[in-house]
């Protein structure tokens, strides 16, 4: 039988072969087509996720413009003062390097409004402060919020959302009605409350630190603690209704049944399989948190001067908008590129990792 078999397959070949002895291209193809499928490493989840990421260019485009203001707010100062020549003030006499000027506090009181020049590239402001220098850290200041917030945002929501998604009846309830409360709760009125309480004590105990409390940073925390308690019900409910989902698949029940413990599940199967709509709706939160910090800062109860922020530039320039219209602008068209770039990143991710979402949408 193999020799029979061998001798048919033999014949084949010698009828595919072409003048010369050359197998024809398309019996290569042919025996590729016929090799087993288990011989290709299947695509993952995830790549599959990022491959059609990196086919949008709207999430492209945001991430680049994310990606350059973060290298703008990190890298950038530290650039920016060491690039120019020294100067000597006409208000002082003192004899100013780049290391000097081109810090977000620096004051130079008789060049006021100036246009973008070789020294200020964005121009200064109604102090005579660099806009540039002082945008960069306005970015570094909203970033860092972010980041704090979403943390915090994570923590809270995976803990909340998994507890109830998981194990359900009362434990459910308890916190699903604590949930909707917090979601009832007035968040921007919690963060002006808690900030013009405390805003004070804040600078008292944190004035000191040098990074955290230093040129009027020290109300951060409390903008971001207070940002961070009123954002992290979205999160829960959108991780509720995933663990809800996730432990009645079959893994999840062997591993019940097996006598697997309940935190062992959890750590091992229901956490890990969040990461695609953790990342989705921290994405998102971010963009509604930069918009608080700005909106914040413009009422006097975020960043205090010498600091800077987005929003605290986009209030000190709004009263020369009518004759220095300049000042004013750069801060708000950075808040919209920074707010939509998240934004369409996030919608980018949803798209990515779930695409019936977009179809959904579409129909």
């Amino acid at each position: 039988m193999d020799s029979y078999e061998e001798q048919q397959r033999q014949k084949v070949i010698a009828d595919a072969m072409i003048p010369g002895g050359a197998e024809p291209e398309m019996l290569s193809m042919g025996k590729a087509a016929s090799m087993p499928a288990g011989n290709k490493q299947p695509i993952s989840p995830l790549r599959n996720s990022l491959r059609r990421l990196r086919r949008d260019k709207r999430a492209m485009l945001s991430l680049s413009i994310i990606l350059f203001f973060v290298l703008l707010a990190l890298a950038g100062p530290p650039i920016y003062q060491h690039i120019g020549g020294p100067y000597t003030s006409n208000v002082n006499g003192i004899m100013y390097g780049p290391q000097d000027y081109h810090t977000y506090f620096h004051e130079e009181l008789d060049r006021q409004h100036e246009l973008p020049s070789g020294q200020y590239w964005l121009g200064t402001d109604e102090l005579g402060r660099d806009i540039l220098a002082r945008l960069m850290q306005g970015i570094l200041v909203s970033l860092a919020v972010a980041v704090m917030v979403e943390i915090i945002d994570v923590a809270l929501g995976i803990t909340v959302g998994v507890l109830a998604g998981y194990y359900g009846g009362w434990i459910d309830q308890l916190l699903a009605r604590f949930t909707d409360l917090m979601f009832a709760f007035p968040g921007l009125l919690f963060v002006i409350l808690l900030t013009g309480i405390f805003g004070t004590s804040a600078d008292d105990a944190f004035g000191h630190i040098p990074v955290i409390g230093a040129n009027g940073n020290a109300r951060l925390l409390l903008v971001s603690l207070a940002l961070a308690v009123t954002a992290w019900p979205l999160m829960a409910r959108y991780v509720r209704g995933q663990a809800l989902q996730m432990k009645e698949l079959q893994y999840v029940e062997a591993a019940r049944t097996s006598g697997t413990r309940d935190l062992r599940i959890i750590l091992r199967h229901i956490i890990p399989n969040l990461f695609s709509i953790v990342v989705v709706v921290a994405t998102l939160d971010i963009s509604a948190t930069i918009v608080g910090e700005a909106g914040i800062s413009m009422l006097g109860l975020g960043v205090q001067p010498p600091g800077s922020s987005i929003g605290l530039m986009i209030a000190s320039a709004s009263q020369y908008v009518g004759i220095h219209p300049w000042e004013v602008l750069v801060p708000c068209v950075t808040l919209a590129l920074i707010v939509l770039a998240f934004s369409f990143l996030g919608d980018g991710l949803r798209d990515a990792f779930d695409p019936r979402s977009k179809d959904e949408r579409v129909g």
